[in-house]
């Protein structure tokens, strides 16, 4: 099968091998076994190859340079008139070579790839729509019209539209879908070694070994002579939130550990999440609050930090790679996200994924994941409110003990094989 992929996602060349940020081409990787040759149309960056950048594994790939534009300005309006016609055939030879077309969306270039895929109505073809598909929400025009173009049964023939949650009244070509990070052999390798690690590591052994039998869950208990025995609870998840309660926050001198990850960017509200900590801090708690990622806010972060004293409480790490921010999905009691616009979060559902319970807005499919507060807090950007949600857990750690489960059970159906599964599915015949 030839298979063309349409992004705006930046790509690099080095010795030959085309890079491109991790998380999207970790995804495409599962996409391109299925294939026998893969053509991309993208825009090209330059600079060296960073540490959140990977390479594809297809033997046979290549990439078809374009140049990335806007409509933000006069100026690169005008370029993006004179850029369309050459950009937009690009598209079209990639799509007049495919056996299967694959566009990426919401963005300009899957917009116009929106518009070219209608001279093909007879070829199989999928969209992924990694951004917000929420009817309500309040998007530019761009995106609004990429998905009534990607609705629209009539103009788009022959296509699966991947969208993040499930939404009312939507044509028959829309498919919910899901995003992972972690395979089954990450929950395997807990389990040889169920005595060691942090609390997170001993749980996820625990859960996995108790999942083989769901209809009775088992506790460690220890009996007259002092051993343990397998005593029969009900139902697993009791069982299980009992481990979890070496998890539970406390005030008991130990710090409790709150994470961010993601773009220091102001659409993520960084600050928001520093300035919870704060009160937090001023509350009399003992806090932490680890932040991965980098971004344009970050110099704002800084200086917030260093004028309220907060040097040995907020830690900024910048951009980690995956096993880094595992480790601290791993150890943290709660991810702090408050962003203002989403697809699928990925650091909410890592961070679920390992019972790092999520404080995070409503935006998006995000009430969808959170089954709209069992599996963790929806919250409004008000720092005063989060604070409450937070010493509300602290003073009733069954409750959070009970979503911090639930979470973890919920995140885990999404493994990397299960999401290779649902990817063959939409390619093979």
């Amino acid at each position: 099968m030839k298979f063309a992929i349409i992004t705006h996602a930046s790509h690099k060349l080095k010795e030959n091998i085309i890079f491109s940020y991790e998380p999207y081409v970790r995804e495409m990787n599962l996409w391109t076994p299925h294939t026998t040759e893969v053509q991309i149309v993208a825009p090209m960056g330059k600079g060296e190859i960073t540490s959140i950048e990977t390479s594809y594994n297809h033997k046979n790939i290549q990439i078809v340079p374009i140049a990335a534009f806007d409509v933000l300005t006069l100026k690169s309006t005008l370029k993006t008139v004179f850029l369309l016609p050459k950009t937009a055939y690009k598209i079209y030879k990639t799509m007049l070579w495919a056996d299967h077309i694959h566009l990426r969306c919401p963005g300009n270039i899957g917009l116009l790839g929106c518009f070219v895929q209608m001279l093909f109505p007879n070829k199989p073809k999928t969209a992924k729509y990694a951004g917000n598909w929420d009817p309500q929400a309040t998007q530019p025009w761009s995106y609004r019209l990429q998905k009534w173009l990607l609705s629209n049964t009539f103009l788009t023939k022959n296509m699966k539209v991947l969208v993040y949650g499930e939404w009312p009244n939507q044509t028959k070509n829309i498919v919910p879908f899901f995003t992972a990070s972690y395979s089954k052999n990450e929950l395997e390798e807990t389990q040889h070694h169920p005595e060691s690690g942090s609390p997170a590591e001993r749980l996820v052994s625990e859960s996995q070994e108790i999942n083989h039998n769901p209809q009775v869950a088992t506790s460690l208990t220890p009996n007259n002579d002092g051993m343990e025995q397998q005593v029969a609870t009900s139902p697993t998840i009791n069982g299980l939130s009992d481990k979890l309660s070496k998890r539970a926050p406390r005030n008991d001198g130990y710090p409790i550990k709150f994470l961010f990850v993601g773009a220091l960017t102001k659409g993520k509200q960084p600050l928001l999440s520093v300035a919870v900590i704060q009160k937090l801090k001023e509350n009399g708690h003992q806090v932490q609050l680890n932040i991965y990622g980098e971004g344009p806010e970050r110099l704002a972060l800084e200086q917030y930090i260093a004028a309220n004293e907060l040097e040995n409480t907020v830690i900024l790490h910048g951009n980690c790679d995956k096993e880094s921010v595992k480790k601290a999905c791993q150890t943290a009691h709660f991810l702090l996200f408050i962003s203002q616009s989403e697809g699928w979060p990925k650091a909410v559902a890592e961070a679920m994924f390992w019972g790092c319970l999520p404080i995070t807005g409503k935006v998006s499919c995000i009430p969808y994941m959170l089954a709209n507060g069992e599996r963790g807090a929806l919250v409004n950007a008000n720092a005063d409110e989060i604070v409450r949600v937070v010493e509300n857990y602290l003073q009733d750690p069954e409750i959070y003990n009970l979503q911090a489960m639930k979470a973890m059970e919920w995140s885990r159906q999404f493994t990397m094989e299960k999401f290779e599964e649902e990817i063959a599915k939409l390619l093979l015949p």
